[in-house]
Parts: structure tokens; sequence; C-alpha cells
């Protein structure tokens, strides 16, 4: 090949490179960026938005990308996703339904862009006191220190609503702080108490029981005989079951909202379908269990249950497809 030939070619090879590179570079930025909102450290709403972020079929993804964000937890993933600063989030069942019908506290918006994508997990109410503390209902919590979650979290606002109704709300010393920290705080017996409102086993209370021998107080039996669930009937009872926690040997009977996957009303219908095909295919799902085993009840089965509110167009066609809807 002579001196002008082989010009030529490497002039060819370049511009064959260059356009490969801004082919590449230009399907990069036409890839949407899509925000899943999480909760707190110490929570599983953030296990969730990280198990999907880094699922292998989601992160090979070429039309989008899915970047997990932390949050106060469910009250502000619900206001995010209806203003569409999150395209998905974690948030509980009453949230949204409370959201949907302005009933929140202190606000009485409407949320009418937060639509359903998939039922999670059940998500119930841990009230952690130390074993020999002599509380044995909501009622003794009174001039008590209390974690009562993190601010801007469904923790919170469970607890507020709960609280409130059992007439203590007003009564305890209110410490708003995240699951991990109030767990260090009453093992340096700076709280009495605290709450949760996640799935069981909770790394917070495990870390509790490591230095203190505990009990979980019995929410249901307040519940039923305030009158609890026949205002809020979007919550249901179950117990934790015995052994659950160090030193806790019996069941605690509670209470639970449902932990839902969420979306913005204007995502693409077939972002929705698809990463919904993705997290509730066999593989999606395995993965999903590795990542906490609090995700053991999610399956197809049970993806469309328990739900009160309108699914997104993409997940209801999704659903409809499954047989569930």
């Amino acid at each position: 090949m002579n001196k002008k030939n082989l010009t030529r070619f490497f002039s060819a090879l370049f511009i064959a490179a260059f356009c490969t590179v801004m082919a590449s570079s230009d399907a990069f930025a036409r890839k949407k960026r899509i925000v899943f909102g999480g909760g707190p450290a110490g929570g599983t709403f953030q296990v969730v938005a990280n198990g999907i972020q880094v699922m292998k079929s989601v992160k090979a993804e070429k039309k989008y990308s899915v970047k997990a964000q932390t949050s106060g937890g469910a009250i502000e993933n619900l206001r995010k996703t209806n203003s569409g600063r999150q395209q998905f989030s974690v948030t509980y069942s009453g949230s949204v339904w409370q959201g949907r019908n302005g009933l929140l506290t202190n606000d009485t918006r409407k949320y009418n862009d937060v639509l359903v994508v998939a039922w999670l997990y059940g998500a119930p109410a841990q009230l952690v006191v130390k074993a020999d503390s002599g509380i044995k209902s909501v009622k003794d919590l009174v001039g008590k220190k209390v974690g009562v979650g993190n601010a801007g979290s469904g923790a919170f606002a469970n607890c507020q609503l709960f609280f409130a109704h059992m007439g203590v709300w007003d009564k305890i010393e209110r410490n708003a702080m995240g699951y991990n920290d109030a767990a260090s705080a009453f093992g340096n017996n700076q709280l009495d108490a605290f709450w949760l409102f996640t799935a069981f086993p909770s790394g917070a209370v495990i870390m509790a029981a490591q230095t203190n021998d505990i009990k979980l107080l019995d929410l249901a039996a307040d519940a039923k005989k305030y009158g609890f669930f026949d205002k809020y009937p979007y919550f249901s009872q179950l117990s934790v079951p015995a052994g659950t926690y160090r030193g806790v040997d019996y069941d605690s009977p509670s209470f639970q909202d449902s932990t839902l996957w969420v979306a913005n009303s204007k995502v693409d219908d077939e972002i929705v379908y698809d990463l919904l095909s993705k997290v509730f295919s066999d593989e999606g799902l395995k993965h999903m269990y590795g990542q906490k085993k609090t995700f053991k009840d999610m399956s197809l089965k049970t993806g469309a249950t328990n739900i009160i509110t309108p699914f997104h167009p993409g997940a209801e066609k999704f659903w409809k497809e499954k047989g569930m809807l």
C-alpha cells in the first residue's frame, strides 16, 4: 500500500471510529435518567431502591438508567413523586390513600399524580422498650422520651397518627430521628422507647437487642381497644413472630400497612411495564430476595394485591397480561 492509500485508509478508520464514539455518546445522552426514591439509612425502602438499581438486567438497559436516591421516607417520597422530582418511589398504601384524599396531617393538598406500580411487602409497626421498663401500653409512654421516626417519613406520620389517636402524641418527649440513630440513643439511655414502621427483622432492633434486654409492645391490643382499625381501614393485623429478635421469645401482635412501589403519572407506560417485567421475573425476584429476606413475599401472585388506589397504566397493562387484574 503506497503512502497516499495508507493515508486514506487511516483517515477512513479515524472517521469510522469517531462516528462510533459519537453514536454511542448520542445514545448515552438520549438514555432517560430515572430517579427511584428510597428512604433513610437503616430502613428497607432504601434497600428496595438500591436493589433495583444494581439489578443486572436494569444496569444493562440501554433506554433508561435507574438512580436510587435516599429520602426522608414515605411522605417525602409521595410529594416528590407527585411533583415529578422522583419518577419512582417506595411509600405506604395509607400515605397514598391519604394523599389522594387530602387527609395528610396539616396538608389538605391532593396528590393525584402518584399511581401504584406494585405491592412489595407488609410493613408492621414495632415499638421497642427495655424489658424492665414497666411500660406495658402506649398509654404508659406519657412523659417518656420516644424516637418517633425520621421527619418526613411514613414511620413518623404513622406514629403521629397512632399516638394522637391514643391521646399521647402531645404528652411525650418526641425525638424525630432515623432507625439506626434511635437504636443508638436507646442503647445510651437517651430514649425510653423507639418506634419503627418497617419490615422485620429490622437491623436497628437487632442492634438495640445486642446491648439491652428489649420487648415489643402489643400494639394490636391498643388499636382494637380504642377503635384504630375502624377509623383507618387500610391497616391490618399481624404479629412479629417469636424469636425474630434476641430475648423476644413470644409473638408480638401489631398492625401493618402495605409497602408500595409507585410512579409519577407522566412516566412512560413502556418504562413502567419494562421495569416491572425485569423486577418480577424469576431472576429479578431471586435478586431482590438476595438483598433482604423481607422480600420473600414478592411474587406475580402478590404484586397486584392489597391495592386500594389507582394503578399506573403501564402497571395495569402488565398485571392484566399476567392475569392478576
